[in-house]
């Protein structure tokens, strides 16, 4: 059982990462993008999880680890094995 966590900035929250990017595009001679923005996608793999809760286990990684709420949003979704 495999589990996607998607985890982005939240609208407001500074992203230099980004940013950078979009300046470096411009200076490459591709000013045509509008806007850049960067995410982190996670790839959970369980094995003898029942599905349930390889769920559970993804969000609790969430909480736990992978995303700061104040400043991330997250999405979770089931990937085909």
């Amino acid at each position: 059982m495999r589990w996607e966590v998607r985890v982005e900035l939240k609208p407001g929250v500074l992203d230099a990462e980004a940013e950078s990017i979009a300046k470096s595009l411009a200076l490459l001679g591709i000013p045509q993008v509008r806007r850049v923005s960067t995410a982190r996608i996670y790839d959970l793999e369980f094995e003898n999880v029942d599905p349930k809760e390889a769920e559970r286990l993804t969000h609790d990684a969430v909480d736990r680890l992978l995303a700061n709420p104040v400043i991330h949003h997250v999405t979770v979704r089931p990937r085909p094995d």
